[in-house]
């Protein structure tokens, strides 16, 4: 996971210009599933991102990356992934529109026959 990041920032940061400086580059390497990265470019691409071993077999991650658009505008981004999958936000993010009212009132229903052992095959 953190080396698709990583790379994806990298290519980024080929399109924009070459060379690209590394302005800040702190590793922490992985002891016990225990890892952390840090990494700022020169073009305005930044790398933040920690993980630590989860309680499913998993590496439970967290971090955020930010880049400069083409129209000047800085692009953040923050994810985590885990035992509950992976979550990305941002305020760029498309997010979907909350259900009609009318929907919480059908879920009751259905619970409420649910309960009375009415099924529908």
């Amino acid at each position: 996971m953190k080396f698709v990041i990583l790379a994806a920032l990298v290519a980024l940061a080929v399109a924009d210009k070459l060379p690209v400086a590394v302005l800040h580059d702190e590793r922490v390497a992985p002891e016990a599933g225990v890892y952390s990265t840090n990494v700022q470019l020169d073009n305005g691409i930044s790398l933040s991102e920690s993980g630590s071993a989860g309680s499913a077999g998993q590496t439970n991650v967290q971090g955020s990356y930010s880049y400069v658009n083409e129209h000047g505008e800085e692009i953040v981004v923050h994810y985590s992934a885990g035992e509950n999958g992976f979550v990305a936000t941002g305020e760029h993010l498309p997010v979907a529109p909350e259900a009609p009212a009318y929907v919480a009132e059908l879920l009751a229903i259905a619970e409420q026959q649910r309960k009375d052992g009415i099924k529908f095959e």
